[in-house]
């Protein structure tokens, strides 16, 4: 099996993260006011934000008089906040207003801009606030790529002081060559009427799809799509389960070919068959894979460790060269960089392409499905069957435990010389029939278990109960 694989320092094991540990952004609390000003321990309070974003516009880092696109998700108080932060010392900013993850990084590469910043939490409750940063071209900026540089000179008082002129604040509406740019990646010629049902629950995604409709001859049924940061029905987070019946239901009561559902600020999405089943990320990198290859023959393709063999088979049978990386999304963009690859994916749901500055995007995904589905003359749950049945999964299931580390000396004890064994991200093995995934989260005191068999429901679910009774003792 030619499989390659990548692999770097962790970056992330001192941060708090967006989704099971792909650090993203910096949180800001409420209940951390009094707390010092550690990267883990920022208030949402606008006088404190405010501050924060004087500190990062104050070290060398994103200094100067370069220009930085700045995007919030959905609270407007933060806009003057973080205009006058980084203003103040200098740095020149390109508003860019309320928007998607996605469209900072679309801004910041598009523009050509010195960097980004975009004012969210995603899909966490409206008690949290949070930044994510980018350098030029959209690069992520990381743990070893600056965000501990900013942490320690914030920390050390190693700071500038303000311009004798603040900067200015140029206002750009980027929506038009946005929506241009995405509608790239399908041939609208193949595009048929489908009824798609889009939750875009209360986040930033709903002007967007506004304007993808006026341009796509799907009909759309819109769920929760006006912006409410209060989140008035529940937190933008289609994981959890009791926010998938309202995605769910209004596919079935309206016969729709295909759901989907965006998290907060969108980078994200979560497909729903014509049923209204969920249908698991993991299956969803090996479906857009070949469809890449189909047009790229022997690209390069990158999945992570946690589940990987639909992905890999189905690669290799297209005449692709599949690359594993740790997961999360700074390693996953500098790997598919360096390996120079035309699509990575995450189970995680997180989708990775080469032409969108190899950042992520929720929108470029579901489009792709859905060409997928006109060209196919088929349902969403004929056309993932198959591959379905072929890997069944066990789906992440999280443990709390009293001591993660002597949970994950135990599982290595047991299976370390078993079977074939990878450390890449947490500990993998693979059998002839059945592999497991199990990581610690950086965050919490959790173990989580992801676990596939070759078409056997009933090892499955026998393996998983095996694995799951050495993590919770």
């Amino acid at each position: 099996m030619a499989v390659t694989k990548y692999l770097e320092e962790d970056l992330y094991k001192d941060f708090k993260t967006e989704y099971q540990d792909d650090a993203e952004f910096i949180e800001l609390e409420d209940d951390d006011i009094e707390e010092p000003r550690t990267f883990n321990s920022i208030s949402n309070d606008d006088d404190i934000l405010q501050m924060y974003l004087k500190d990062i516009g104050k070290v060398k880092l994103l200094n100067s008089k370069e220009e930085k696109a700045l995007g919030r998700q959905i609270k407007e108080g933060k806009k003057s906040q973080a205009e006058l932060g980084l203003t103040e010392m200098g740095c020149e900013v390109v508003d860019i207003g309320q928007c998607g993850t996605e469209m900072i990084y679309f801004a910041t590469a598009h523009l050509g801009l010195d960097g980004g910043i975009m004012i969210t939490a995603s899909h966490n409750p409206k008690e949290y606030n949070g930044l994510k940063l980018v350098r030029k071209e959209a690069r992520p900026i990381s743990g070893d790529t600056g965000l501990k540089d900013i942490e320690a000179k914030v920390m050390a008082g190693e700071l500038g002081t303000p311009a004798e002129v603040p900067a200015k604040v140029i206002e750009v509406d980027i929506m038009k060559d946005y929506i241009d740019h995405l509608l790239t990646y399908v041939d609208m010629s193949a595009l048929k009427p489908l009824k798609i049902v889009v939750n875009s629950g209360n986040g930033a995604a709903g002007p967007a799809i506004d304007e993808l409709e006026k341009r796509l001859p799907f009909n759309f049924i819109k769920v929760n799509n006006n912006p409410d940061g209060t989140f008035p029905n529940g937190v933008p987070n289609p994981l959890l389960m009791e926010n998938r019946e309202a995605t769910a239901k209004v596919v079935r009561e309206e016969k729709a070919d295909l759901g989907v559902a965006f998290d907060g600020d969108f980078d994200r999405c979560f497909i729903f068959d014509e049923n209204g089943d969920m249908i698991e990320g993991y299956y969803i990198v090996g479906f857009l894979a070949k469809a890449f290859l189909n047009k790229n023959p022997g690209a390069k393709i990158i999945y992570d460790p946690r589940l990987t063999w639909n992905t890999i088979e189905l690669v290799e049978e297209a005449g692709g060269v599949p690359v594993m990386c740790k997961s999360g999304h700074a390693f996953i963009k500098d790997c598919m960089r360096k390996e120079d690859a035309v699509y990575g994916g995450e189970m995680s749901a997180h989708n990775y392409f080469k032409d969108f500055s190899f950042c992520d995007s929720g929108m470029i995904t579901w489009l792709l499905v859905a060409e997928l589905l006109c060209q196919a003359e088929g349902k969403m749950s004929e056309m993932l069957k198959e591959r379905m049945e072929r890997y069944p999964i066990s789906g992440e299931i999280n443990s709390t435990v009293a001591d993660a580390k002597a949970v994950m000396a135990a599982i290595e004890e047991k299976y370390g010389s078993t079977g074939e064994v990878c450390k890449m991200d947490g500990f993998s093995v693979d059998y002839p029939e059945w592999r497991f995934n199990v990581r610690i989260s950086n965050t919490e005191p959790v173990v989580r278990l992801n676990v596939e068999t070759r078409g056997d429901k009933k090892l499955l679910e026998e393996k998983t109960a095996e694995v799951l009774a050495v993590i919770r003792g």
